[in-house]
């Protein structure tokens, strides 16, 4: 029973020792152990505040993404639509282009049948007049193929020539 209930003498050298040890730690432990905490606590301070920056950062660079995408975006709807217009430009430049070859090989066409028109009336005119002499000149032939008949043709041109 004297574990349970000490000894005064007991005490006071349990109270030493207490000392002694509470001396020895303030002396020479207490303080690496606080400059430890301080230096602990200061790391973890700056580690929370290089987070806290990171995750600024990583805002700031996730909005620039979300604005640089939006201006590409914007940068290939204009490229497409402009695409489109010269697409379309080109089409329009090619259909007028297209229009006026047709209407250039119209017009030489209807020149070419024009010229040809031409060169067969002509021919049609030729052969008539050489088929009308003739004819005339069989039918005078025969008509004219006595004298009285020709004296008789003479005098009605004659008569039918106005000198004015």
């Amino acid at each position: 029973m004297e574990i349970i209930k000490p000894d005064l003498g007991l005490l006071i050298w349990m109270l030493i020792s207490f000392g002694v040890v509470l001396y020895v730690l303030i002396k020479y432990a207490w303080r690496p152990i606080l400059a430890a905490l301080k230096y602990r606590e200061r790391s973890i301070q700056k580690s929370l505040e290089a987070a806290q920056q990171a995750k600024e950062e990583m805002a700031k660079i996730e909005f620039g993404n979300e604005k640089i995408t939006q201006l590409a975006k914007i940068e290939r709807e204009n490229l497409l639509k402009e695409a489109k217009e010269l697409k379309n430009n080109i089409i329009e430049e090619a259909k007028e282009t297209a229009k006026k070859e047709a209407k250039k090989i119209i017009e030489e066409a209807r020149l070419s049948v024009e010229y040809e028109k031409n060169l067969v009336i002509n021919e049609i005119k030729n052969q008539i007049a050489t088929l009308s002499v003739d004819i005339a000149e069989k039918i005078l032939k025969q008509n004219l193929g006595n004298e009285s008949t020709q004296k008789k043709l003479i005098d009605d041109l004659v008569k039918d020539i106005d000198l004015n």
